[in-house]
């Protein structure tokens, strides 16, 4: 069953005003499926990593004129020399408008290659698992962060009376992640089908991303890069826990961060300087591979596990990234921690202003657990910081302090 996506109209309007589109994302985040839903008359190309198909490859100009736009190429990074062939296959035409359709599951060579070859002739985007509007089949609700930013006071109000939440259970969505393919099948398949998903990932695109030899070493270090997620990174100490140096580590994260599996929030700071030099937090890239990592075999098999916390902050981390996405000019995200502890896990940017989120896995948030927001706002006096919010498992939308409010979960 097909589920509209919320960037779907966004998409449509880059494909309408520039001569190339790149859509990227992880693999099995339903890039292919939103195309060919949305341009049905656009012929279809997929390539692969094995095979030279059609000798794409070895005669790119050739097999572009041969199918002739629209057109829409999938897995591009397996066909990289078409990069500038797509050029002056454009050029020629006078950049026209809605011309090729390009999709990708990693930001390595071809993708770079593309961003420099197609300057001003394409537009990215990128393209993650379900948000929780899209897992309840509202793709058009306009989202809740976008009420916030317009005005938190009004959210707070009107959701208390509308009831519009997602309803389904929260250690589920946790444990099932976001991926459109794992949505319908029953409990017990789940397992099977995030083994299916590491199995294909370590074997076949990590190898052929980060020309990694040695499967059983890089299947611990996602492991363990899995039980960090929505911690601080130390390369050091990330190497020294299985044997590696630094470099490996940061070699290795790159090649989960250029599949779309990882990605780092950076550090804020008042101080440009600071905020370069400062740890990251890195992020898992969907839940589900977390507690399939984490080898937890039900729902109910994350009450009281030590990576609760960690997994719900990184699927609140993901869900605001997804709704962010939906926005026309886009907040940046760092996250921050003082010299005395206090942090704040989500910091978004937009418009001059300064938007923090802490995010609790709890269902009765007290001023307690703002004062690490509270905190933030002190620290920085002459900074247009706005109203802040808890994101929680509390049932309803409520105001802690005058400056923070607890916003559920499940809001959409």
């Amino acid at each position: 069953m097909y589920r509209e996506r919320r960037l779907s109209e966004k998409l449509q309007k880059m494909v309408a005003a520039f001569p190339i589109t790149v859509l990227s994302g992880a693999r099995q985040v339903g890039k292919t499926t939103l195309l060919r839903h949305l341009f049905p008359k656009f012929d279809y190309f997929v390539f692969d990593p094995a095979i030279d198909l059609e000798n794409a490859r070895k005669e790119p100009d050739l097999f572009l004129r041969n199918h002739p736009a629209p057109l829409i190429l999938d897995e591009i990074q397996y066909a990289p020399e078409l990069a500038a062939s797509l050029k002056r296959r454009v050029d020629a035409t006078g950049a026209q408008a809605g011309q090729y359709v390009v999709t990708g599951s990693q930001q390595w060579q071809v993708m770079r290659s593309l961003a420099e070859s197609l300057a001003g002739r394409a537009v990215f985007l990128d393209l993650e698992g379900f948000a929780l509007a899209e897992a309840a089949n509202l793709a058009r609700n306009p989202g809740w962060l976008s009420r916030w930013l317009e005005s938190p006071e009004e959210l707070v109000r009107s959701t208390v009376t509308t009831n519009n939440a997602f309803t389904g259970p929260l250690w589920e969505w946790l444990w099932r992640g976001s991926l459109p393919g794992v949505q319908e099948i029953p409990v017990d398949l789940v397992p099977e089908f995030w083994m299916s998903y590491q199995r294909t990932y370590i074997e076949r695109d990590a190898r052929l991303a980060g020309d990694v030899h040695d499967w059983q070493h890089f299947g611990q270090f996602i492991r363990l890069v899995s039980a960090l997620t929505a911690q601080e990174i130390n390369y050091s100490e990330l190497g020294r826990e299985i044997g590696m140096t630094p470099q490996t580590a940061r070699r290795w994260l790159a090649v989960l961060a250029g599949t779309f599996q990882w990605f780092e929030i950076p550090s804020f700071s008042g101080n440009a300087i600071k905020r370069v030099s400062g740890k990251p937090k890195g992020h898992l890239a969907d839940t589900g591979l977390v507690c399939h990592l984490a080898q937890l075999s039900t729902p109910r098999a994350l009450g009281g596990h030590p990576l609760l916390g960690a997994i719900f902050e990184t699927a609140m981390v993901h869900e605001v990234r997804k709704q962010n996405a939906c926005l026309p000019g886009k907040a940046s995200f760092s996250h921050w921690r003082s010299a005395g502890g206090a942090e704040v896990d989500l910091i978004l940017e937009r418009d001059g202003r300064i938007i923090p989120f802490e995010i609790k896995m709890t269902a009765h948030p007290t001023r307690r657990d703002a004062s690490s927001l509270l905190a933030f706002r002190k620290s920085y006096p002459d900074r247009s910081i706005a109203k802040a919010a808890v994101l929680c498992a509390t049932e309803r939308p409520f105001w802690i302090t005058d400056d923070v409010a607890a916003l559920p979960w499940n809001l959409l």
